[in-house]
């Protein structure tokens, strides 16, 4: 076979585009950049315990109460759980009862230190463990790019791609400990997909976040800890992403782009989008995937699953991307790194 620097860039398309392609209209979750090399072994799923941060609305919520449904022990991170967001402490609470599971809520800022540091901690104290890390939390902007003032764009940056580094350096000691863990990132199609007009700061963001994801892939394999990256596609219904999204703080540098040749143009990519996306796309099926990746088995979990009902094209020019790290690996004699390290307990 010739050396992957030797063959063209369409023959790695072929090699990463899925068998089965799902019928139109209906929602893609193709799991493109698998796993390189086969574990020898296999390790059976047990009861996880599990925090997802940004778990008081959107995918967050549908995630939490998916898992606490699959048997897993949750945590659902929020900030202000005695304030601002106590209706959903209680909604949690509520949801425990009806359904018998152990769904708990945890007060989580991403944006701060201490209240990662405190939120894992708390985990730890009343489990013993932690298993699994969601990086969920996340915020959207929309506007012209220059009417963002350079503050902006580092909030967006800070809770975006900051926020998985606080949670990562409170949480990874545990993983570490124990030989086992899985962290699983929920990412964007924006990352290397089409991109519309008007969502640089968050796409900018989301790009920066799942590059970060790829490099602690590698950095955790010998530890035991495993690395699943979530896609999803542009979901205009069934998340406040859209509702919520942040405005620029420069009005008049708005106003510009809005009364000038730009007229139109946030209305025409809103519209645009929301025509794309198929009459059943659901954003629990994001739920429904990350529940999927976290009961399979250790070592066999896909490094990316994309859900994406707008077909924007992000899963192909991430196979590519995938397929070329894991290839400088090879070349570099770091292969195992593709790989978690079975570690016996």
């Amino acid at each position: 076979m010739a050396a992957w620097s030797e063959r063209p860039v369409v023959d790695f398309i072929f090699d990463v585009l899925p068998v089965r392609r799902p019928c139109v209209g209906q929602t893609r979750r193709w799991m493109i950049s698998r796993r390189e090399t086969p574990l020898r072994e296999s390790v059976s799923i047990m009861k996880q315990v599990i925090v997802i941060t940004g778990a008081s609305s959107g995918f967050g919520a549908l995630t939490a109460r998916a898992l606490a449904d699959a048997g897993h022990i949750v945590y659902a991170g929020m900030r202000e759980t005695r304030g601002r967001n106590a209706p959903q402490v209680a909604e949690v609470a509520r949801y425990a009862a009806e359904r018998s599971v152990d769904l708990r809520s945890v007060e989580l800022d991403v944006a701060s230190d201490a209240s990662a540091d405190a939120g894992i901690a708390q985990i730890i104290a009343e489990t013993g463990r932690l298993d699994t890390v969601i990086h969920n939390a996340g915020h959207m902007s929309f506007g012209p790019a220059e009417a963002f003032t350079p503050e902006q764009f580092a909030q967006l940056y800070d809770i975006n791609v900051l926020s998985t580094q606080r949670v990562n350096r409170a949480a990874l000691p545990q993983l570490r400990k124990q030989g086992r863990g899985l962290v699983l990132w929920v990412s964007s199609s924006s990352a290397r997909g089409g991109t519309p007009p008007y969502l640089s700061p968050y796409f900018a963001a989301k790009a920066a976040m799942d590059s970060l994801a790829v490099s602690y892939a590698g950095e955790l394999t010998r530890w035991g800890i495993e690395t699943s990256i979530i896609v999803p596609g542009a979901f205009t219904k069934g998340t406040n992403h859209f509702a919520h999204a942040g405005t620029p703080a420069d009005k008049a540098r708005a106003a510009e782009y809005d009364k000038g040749p730009y007229a139109g143009v946030p209305e025409q990519a809103l519209q645009g989008l929301a025509s794309l996306e198929p009459a059943d796309a659901d954003a629990g099926s994001v739920a429904t995937a990350i529940v999927d990746v976290v009961g399979t088995p250790f070592g066999k979990r896909p490094f990316r699953v994309h859900i994406d009902p707008s077909q924007d094209g992000c899963e192909i020019v991430n196979g590519v991307a995938d397929r070329v790290r894991a290839e400088m690996f090879r070349r570099i004699g770091l292969e195992d790194l593709l790989t978690p390290r079975v570690i016996e307990q």
